[in-house]
């Protein structure tokens, strides 16, 4: 029989997704300032899209906190 699903924490865990996304794209952007001149352009490229996917990324969680927060008021 399969558990019941417990939904209690995923805003906090949505929340800390979020937070981690956020600084290993800070970590990048701050890696591409320091280094950027000195990579390869097809690697600072792909970076660079990386931290685009990321940005993606962040717009999802966002959107699942917000669904998050509407499940919670109809319980």
């Amino acid at each position: 029989m399969a558990k019941p699903d417990d939904r209690s924490d995923n805003v906090e865990r949505i929340a800390d997704a979020i937070q981690n996304t956020m600084a290993n794209m800070r970590e990048t952007r701050d890696f591409l300032k320091a280094h950027g001149d000195e990579m390869r352009p097809e690697d600072k490229a792909a970076l660079e899209a990386k931290n685009r996917r990321r940005e993606e990324a962040i717009e999802g969680f966002r959107e699942e906190i917000r669904d998050e927060a509407a499940y919670q008021r109809r319980q």
